[in-house]
């Protein structure tokens, strides 16, 4: 089974969606499963996890709602104050939904120490007797107090999205590497192969920009712990989907075939347990 294990859905708001600037025009206007089905087939996909894009419980439910009635949802990644006092109330609450395999939060957006934070921090270990997963979405400026964050989960499992966004439009490279092989080190530690060529120049990248940095990852997660993901429609900035997929495809060619089966699906059905 092949997984896409990032997509994100919504009917856009011009208000809730403020952080789709009009240098994004292409995203000002609604994506749902419909609009990704041929897309998919085309590059023989066979299921997704939908991903949160706005921080708010109505936006869980609207991609819990969708899974009900689109089979190709096979898990959804929600959102949930994780802050809040009554996280505990929150998360039962959504057990409603089967199709709830985890959280994220955008922590892109907030200051570097936000993982570090105690109410933060109390929220992520309350997912773990829910067997929930959690995202971790953040710049690679992020990565130190992600450590640090990482070391208190060992037994939460964590995954990085978009590979901790390098900077790969400036080719910084050096710190970035070794800060992933050291969050790396954490075995309950995935990563996303996903979001690189929105952190790339748009549009006039070169496939051969991402080799050196899909080398750290892959050197350091192994194929056991890198799931494949497009971040559509995210990816319609900067390039198309096939384009993501065949790239991937093409770095990985002369893997093993169960290698390539791992990172294009068994691992985020292990992952999200889907």
């Amino acid at each position: 089974m092949v997984i896409d294990a990032h997509v994100h859905f919504w009917k856009f708001d011009k208000q809730r969606d403020a952080w789709i600037t009009d240098d994004m025009k292409v995203l000002q206007q609604d994506y749902l499963p419909e609009h990704l089905a041929s897309t998919l087939k085309r590059n023989g996909v066979d299921g997704v996890v939908a991903v949160q894009a706005s921080q708010e419980e109505v936006e869980t439910r609207f991609l819990a709602e969708l899974a009900k009635t689109h089979p190709i949802i096979k898990g959804v990644v929600g959102w949930i104050d994780l802050q809040a006092d009554n996280i505990t109330e929150r998360l039962a609450h959504f057990t409603q939904y089967t199709s709830i395999r985890g959280y994220r939060h955008v922590v892109q957006a907030e200051p570097d120490d936000f993982l570090l934070r105690p109410n933060f921090q109390r929220g992520v270990r309350a997912l773990q007797s829910y067997n929930y997963t959690y995202d971790v979405l953040i710049y690679h400026s992020q990565l130190k107090p992600a450590i640090e964050f990482v070391s208190k989960f060992p037994d939460q499992k964590l995954i990085i999205d978009h590979c901790a966004k390098p900077d790969i439009r400036h080719k910084k490279i050096d710190e970035w590497k070794v800060l992933m092989k050291e969050i790396a080190q954490q075995p309950n530690v995935y990563c996303k192969l996903s979001g690189l060529f929105t952190e790339a120049a748009w549009k006039t990248w070169s496939a051969a920009e991402f080799y050196p940095y899909l080398d750290v990852v892959f050197e350091a997660f192994g194929t056991d712990r890198l799931v494949f993901g497009s971040d559509w429609p995210v990816i319609l900035v900067s390039g198309i989907y096939v384009q993501w997929k065949s790239l991937l495809e093409k770095y990985m060619e002369r893997f093993q075939e169960e290698e390539k089966e791992k990172v294009f699906g068994l691992n985020a059905v292990r992952f999200y347990d889907l």
